[in-house]
């Protein structure tokens, strides 16, 4: 199968990544030829487009990780929104589209509503993004000051944080600052790999559980 990218019709093998020169116009109308579909993906920098269809891997670890970040704030009884798919837009500037994205100290500021004003309303506080086709970029968001970003690259999660106009590397989240993300994270994708998702975060909850008693 290959590429094809036209007025009428986007069409991408599984997996494949595809850069092209564009306008903020050029990307409005690949937006509205995509429709209600989430796939291709569609992010808009820099005079660029670039189009992603991802691999079922990466919708499955970007469930997983969105649903340990749910655990974890449950066990806190942190109140919280979250959104996928999700479109964040600055005209003429970025248009991105994180795999998950948390409000978890702005809820309130997003509570009730239909759409997001990405000038006006605050970020999110949390966007977890999954990269197996070397298609996400930190930097992407720093048009938008989210402050904290996680992505899952070669069995890793790397946290990084918005410090003054660039992304830096830290060792765990602000939102968990005594959680071991890491270890948390690896254990939970061996055992969705092994068995299933829903037997990893059984396994994460009786483990806080335990921890808290």
């Amino acid at each position: 199968m290959f590429a094809l990218i036209s007025p009428k019709q986007i069409q991408l093998p599984e997996g494949s990544v595809v850069r092209l020169p564009a306008t903020w116009k050029d990307y409005q109308s690949l937006c509205v030829l995509r429709g209600d579909s989430s796939i291709p993906r569609l992010k808009y920098r820099n005079g660029e487009v670039l189009l992603m269809a991802p691999l079922a891997v990466h919708g499955r670890d970007a469930n997983l990780i969105a649903d340990i970040v749910k655990a974890l704030l449950d066990q806190k009884d942190q109140e919280y929104d979250a959104f996928t798919p999700i479109t964040m837009t600055l005209p003429e500037e970025s248009g991105i589209e994180p795999d998950y994205c948390f409000y978890i100290d702005n809820w309130e500021a997003v509570s009730g509503k239909n759409k997001i004003d990405w000038q006006k309303d605050p970020p999110p506080d949390l966007v977890i993004e999954i990269d197996v086709t070397s298609y996400s970029d930190v930097s992407d968001y720093l048009p938008y000051r989210v402050p904290e970003i996680w992505l899952y690259k070669n069995k890793k999660t790397s946290i990084y944080q918005l410090q003054g106009e660039i992304y830096q590397l830290q060792n765990n989240s602000c939102h968990f600052p005594d959680v071991d993300l890491q270890s948390v994270i690896t254990r939970c994708m061996q055992i969705a790999y092994t068995r299933n998702t829903s037997a990893a975060i059984r396994d994460l909850k009786l483990y806080l559980n335990s921890s808290n008693s």
